[in-house]
């Protein structure tokens, strides 16, 4: 399984991006995927999931202000509204793969930044 990230840029405060995860390869192997947050000089932490079967979960920070969502073949949108200088930072997807336990298989990372 292969991930590519992609919608980063530069936004106002207030404002929305969308951020695209595009997965290729063996899909099928997908169960769930994920969208991380890594700020500058702070650890990477997961802020949205989504399941195979549609079961979502979001960070605290996030929750109504960020939607993740997928399609049958995996890829995997993180709509990004009311923007904050707080949500700056480099974004990656990942993806849990089937039988594993942990989100291991990762994107590039997509650089998120919020102007205030």
């Amino acid at each position: 399984v292969q991930l590519q990230a992609s919608g980063g840029g530069l936004v106002q405060a207030g404002g929305s991006l969308k951020l695209s995860c595009e997965a290729s390869g063996n899909v099928d192997r997908i169960a769930a995927m994920a969208w991380y947050r890594q700020a500058p000089g702070a650890q990477r932490n997961m802020i949205a999931s989504i399941t195979s079967f549609g079961t979502t979960m979001y960070e605290d920070s996030v929750k109504g202000r960020f939607t993740i969502s997928m399609d049958n073949a995996k890829n995997t949108v993180l709509q990004m509204n009311s923007l904050k200088p707080e949500d700056t930072g480099l974004y990656y997807c990942a993806a849990l793969i089937k039988l594993r336990v942990e989100f291991d298989t990762w994107g590039q990372g997509t650089l998120v930044t919020v102007s205030s």
